[in-house]
């Protein structure tokens, strides 16, 4: 009963009925990327072009999709990953997984969670005052 409720109603823990249902009836397997996630397409979206989507191998990440994928996804090119030999360009770091919210989260200096000491100003910047 749990497993049945998690995926009627929660999105993050990976696909719902909903999106499984759709994938079933519409869906047309395109490829995977290295982290395991499927892409698929079927059907058409609101403004007349062939609805993509992606199911996330575990949580439902957006950040986990590879900038090749994430151009296919956002119909920045039509051919896919799958259909091309993509190579990442030498600027294009690796993935990274979202940190937000955890203990590894970037806390710069003087934040309330960061105990080192703010940097000092250094004098080179003036405040706006109104009216000046």
């Amino acid at each position: 009963m749990k497993n049945f409720l998690l995926l009627t109603f929660t999105w993050w823990n990976g696909t719902t009925l909903g999106t499984r249902f759709h994938t079933w009836r519409k869906g047309t397997k395109v490829g995977e990327d290295e982290f395991g996630n499927v892409y698929y397409q079927g059907g058409t979206d609101s403004e007349g072009r062939t609805r993509r989507w992606v199911i996330y191998n575990g949580l439902s990440e957006a950040s986990a999709i590879p900038p090749g994928w994430h151009g296919w996804m956002h119909h920045r090119t039509d051919v896919s990953p799958a259909d091309e030999s993509y190579q990442a360009r030498e600027w294009q770091k690796p993935h990274q997984p979202n940190m937000t919210g955890t203990a590894a989260a970037y806390r710069p200096k003087g934040s309330i969670l960061n105990p080192a000491d703010r940097p000092r100003v250094t004098g080179d910047y003036d405040a706006w005052t109104p009216g000046t």
